[in-house]
This record gives C-alpha cells, structure tokens and sequence, in this order.
C-alpha cells in the first residue's frame, strides 16, 4: 500500500487524515496559547484590581479565569487525542499567542475590565475561525466543544461590557 491509500483508508475508517490531525492540532495549539494568555491575565487583573467595586470585580474574574484555565487541558488533550502535538513551554505560548500580554502596573479597574472584554471578544474570533477549521474535515467533537467554548467567551465578553459601560 502507498502512503496516499493508507492516508485514504485511514480517513475511511472514521479517523482523521494526516492533513486534518496537523491543521487541526496546529488551530489548537495557537488557540491554547491565545486561552492561556488570557487566563494569566484575568487572573493578574484579579490580584490587581482596586476601588470601589474590588469584590465584585475581583470574584468575577477570579470565575472567568476559573473557566478559561478549564479550557485549557480540554485543548491539549483533544489535540493529542487525535495524534497531534501541543504545547511545550511558556516559549512556545510566547510564540503562538495571538492575545498581548499586559505589563501595565498602573492600570485602572475599568481599562482592566475593557481590555479583558477586548480580549474575549477577540477570542471568540479565534474559536470561531478554529471551528471552521475543524469543521471542514469533520471534526465533529472538537466543534462541539468548540460550540461550549464560543457562548462561554461571548458570556464572558458580556458581562465585561455591562461592567464596562457607561450610564
């Protein structure tokens, strides 16, 4: 058998081309970088977040970060499930992060919230164009955690937005 039917009889067998497995592992392993920066920064925006509103700012983003860091392993592990690589260091994030970090020290606590929803709308896009990824070889689980994944961003994205806007 050549490499070109094996290729076939695999993706006939139910499992996923070799094409499939290193464009799908490669969307999730630059959409887990994009879900850890965010999660490291929720979670610094929650260690730094001051005012008037501390506690209410500080337990949402401490349950926001709770439920990116929750996406995390889910990726990882559904890019190896399906024999792909994943992430290997904190260089390799650097590398594949779409998301900027944010060094600011002097942030105000609704620059912080504005960034976040910035950044989980911008997330959304990422699952979004990850989705389409995936769906156009078939794959059908990871689209449908994907699904999970783009109403808990847009959830996140809102509840930035009412915390950010203006009467």
């Amino acid at each position: 058998m050549n490499i070109r039917t094996t290729s076939n009889a695999v993706a006939k067998s139910g499992s996923l081309s070799h094409a499939a497995v290193t464009d799908i592992s490669e969307a999730l392993r630059r959409l887990l970088a994009d879900a850890f920066c965010l999660y490291l920064k929720t979670k610094t925006f929650h260690w730094h977040m001051t005012g008037s509103h501390f506690r209410d700012y500080h337990l949402l983003l401490d349950e926001q970060a709770d439920q990116v860091f929750a996406m995390t392993d889910v990726i990882a592990e559904r890019s190896r499930k399906i024999g792909g690589n994943t992430l290997r260091s904190i260089g390799d994030i650097s590398r594949r992060q779409r998301l900027r970090d944010n060094d600011d020290d002097a942030l105000t606590p609704q620059k912080m919230l504005s960034e976040l929803r910035d950044d989980n709308s911008l997330l959304t896009g990422y699952l979004r164009e990850t989705h389409e990824i995936c769906a156009e070889y078939n794959d059908v689980a990871t689209t449908s955690l994907i699904e999970v994944w783009i109403d808990e961003s847009e959830r996140r994205t809102w509840f930035l937005a009412e915390a950010t806007a203006t009467s």
